[in-house]
């Protein structure tokens, strides 16, 4: 907003602040004269009057911050006419942005409600501190967290993918059968599940920051035994620990409800999940040279470096949960003297977590796997997708190796198209959230209903049977089929794969906000488990369905299989209304953060039981 000088401007002004007149009309340091905005200096020279000018009207901008929303109303002789008629503007004055200009992602404010409990302690709330929350945070600080997170999100999954590379040789080094090499995979992938649903709740309580260190501390700790073993009991075991340690997409993709609200959230969530896919299959490209050109131990170092990097770089990044900081937030006030009675949601409680309340915090996760309609459907549905998938890659071994020869190099090759389909995919819901932002500028927030996130998937979720029919029988072999076909056909696998994790997650951290963790949980739960077991039967589903088309019948059977997991999506599109209705645990928190002025809630203490 710019100021020129202009006889016909119509300047109106909030009633009560006359300071805010008076200094607009009558600048320090000029001799006035009576002209069409009041007193004026008698030579109006820019030169001049700008500086002092433009000061003022800073000046000005602060004392209106100070003011009640309900205060601010124009003057009763301002016309709606004057209201929409533009403002000249100029080059040479420019007010300071105003708040939604700075943080677009944050909605007006809340009226702030003061909390006295009995022992007369006030709670501080977050609409009394709103700007010392993540969610007020710069643009380029939230992405500077959001690429740290992503490389823990990469380094955790690409503990999953780069082990089948190591399968082989540890099955020659312990004298083993294949089979049971992989046993190390589903230990890890089972146990992977259960550790997501473990660590998630405490992140919601004690703060993402040292869920994060301590998981990754220990995933860290359980590749050292492995890439020093001196049996295979060493390493199952290991590997076991490793992913029960594992916190998981659960924590990193629940701290987005910490940084943005639900309008805007599917910017920096398309981009954690593009890290979650990419940390599923890069370890196949990674992994090829390791097997190739490395002993099976440095499988393990490589997934040690990786992680204890990533950790290191996670150390320097601030915390983002928002009963954290409005704690930190309670300490400094009381420290500075600002507010010696005031007090964070966290300090209030006594104890801390008492056993009762610590079992219910484990429980939430699995509870909200079970009671909540729109977890368990979306968890499901993801879960035997993702099963799929890791059924598909194991295929590659299979049928690039089987079929057309390939060596370890060009093996880890294949596994190209599949990442490139997630950046495809990535790319392609960009124009959609273009789309939705313009929407909700022009007719709100309420215009833009849940079942709206699912849309685009409507269109890219066809493209997994698809993928998989033309995968079975492109995969052939020379010299019926080149390998690049079943290579293209791999890529609508993955641009589906990508579609439908994404927009299941986006839709559940819309719904349940700041206890999206526990509620991705399940997700990841789902995932993880179906995953883990289809490490099991994956390569003898391949190998032994038939003589003459054992590739082609497995992956014929995945396709029909996947039909039947399409089929929901469009269910929950049109009869998603009626699913959350039944999600009490969705809608308690949906009706809170209508009470809260259109902002998630720090916390719930209303949630159903």
């Amino acid at each position: 907003m710019a100021f020129t000088y202009n006889s016909k401007v119509n300047i109106s002004r909030p009633p009560g602040l006359n300071g805010w007149d008076n200094e607009l009309r009558h600048p320090p340091g000029f001799p006035m004269r009576q002209g069409p905005l009041g007193a004026i200096p008698p030579t109006f020279s820019r030169n001049a009057v700008v500086p002092k000018l433009a000061a003022a009207i800073m000046a000005v901008t602060k004392k209106e911050e100070t003011v009640p929303e309900s205060d601010r109303q124009f003057d009763h002789d301002s016309t709606e006419k004057d209201l929409d008629t533009p403002r000249s503007k100029s080059p040479d004055i420019e007010l300071p942005p105003q708040r939604d200009d700075v943080h677009p992602d944050i909605p007006d404010r809340a009226e702030k409600k003061e909390i006295i409990h009995p022992d007369g302690k006030r709670e501080l709330t977050e609409n009394e501190c709103y700007e010392k929350l993540a969610y007020c945070w710069p643009r380029w600080k939230k992405w500077m967290y959001l690429c740290a997170i992503a490389g823990i999100q990469i380094s955790m999954n690409f503990n999953t993918s780069v082990f089948p590379n190591a399968v082989t040789p540890l099955a020659e080094h312990f004298k083993i059968s294949e089979q049971e090499a992989r046993t190390g995979q589903m230990a890890y992938l089972v146990l992977y599940s259960f550790g997501c649903e473990l660590w998630a709740p405490w992140s919601e309580e004690f703060g993402r920051w040292p869920i994060l260190q301590l998981s990754m501390f220990l995933i860290n700790i359980w590749e050292i035994p492995c890439a020093l073993a001196p049996n295979w009991g060493t390493i199952v075991v290991c590997r076991a620990l490793g992913g029960l340690s594992t916190a998981g997409g659960s924590v990193t993709l629940g701290l987005i409800a910490d940084l943005y609200e639900p309008e805007t959230q599917q910017w920096p969530l398309a981009f954690i999940v593009l890290s979650s896919c990419i940390g599923t299959s890069i370890g196949g490209v990674i992994g090829g040279p390791i097997q190739r050109f490395l002993s099976w131990r440095w499988n393990f170092w490589t997934q040690l470096i990786f992680g204890g990097s990533m950790q290191a770089l996670h150390f320097f990044m601030p915390e983002s949960r928002s009963t954290i900081l409005i704690d930190r937030e309670a300490r400094r006030r009381r420290r500075t003297g600002e507010d010696t009675n005031i007090y964070g949601p966290n300090e209030l409680k006594k104890p801390r977590v008492s056993g009762k309340e610590a079992f219910k915090i484990w429980l939430r996760p699995f509870e909200m796997f079970v009671r909540e309609p729109i977890v368990l459907f979306l968890s499901i549905l993801s879960g035997f997708s993702d099963a799929l998938i890791f059924t598909f890659l194991e295929s590659f071994s299979a049928v690039y190796g089987g079929n057309y020869n390939f060596g370890t190099l060009a093996l880890a090759w294949a596994f190209i198209p599949i990442n490139l389909a997630y950046f495809i995919t990535y790319f392609s819901y960009w124009p959609w959230f273009m789309r939705d932002d313009s929407i909700r500028r022009k007719e709100g927030n309420d215009a833009f209903v849940p079942e709206r996130r699912l849309k685009w998937l409507l269109w890219l979720a066809p493209l997994e049977p698809i993928g998989l029919f033309g995968f079975a029988w492109t995969s052939m072999g020379p010299p019926r089929v080149h390998w690049i076909a079943p290579m293209i056909f791999s890529t609508l696998v993955g641009i589906a794969n990508y579609a439908i994790y994404f927009s299941s997650v986006d839709y559940m951290i819309a719904a349940y906000g700041v206890y999206s963790a526990s509620a991705t949980g399940g997700n990841a739960f789902a995932r993880d488990f179906l995953a883990g077991i289809a490490a099991m039967y994956a390569t003898p589903l391949y190998e032994n369905l038939g003589d003459k088309y054992p590739t082609e019948y497995a992956s014929t059977i995945l396709a029909c299989l996947s039909c039947l997991i399409v089929i929901p999506i469009y269910v929950f599109y049109w009869k998603g209304p009626r699913i959350r209705e039944s999600s009490k645990f969705a809608q308690t928190l949906a009706a809170d953060r209508k009470e809260n002025a259109g902002r998630r809630v720090s916390k719930a203490d209303n949630l159903p039981v």
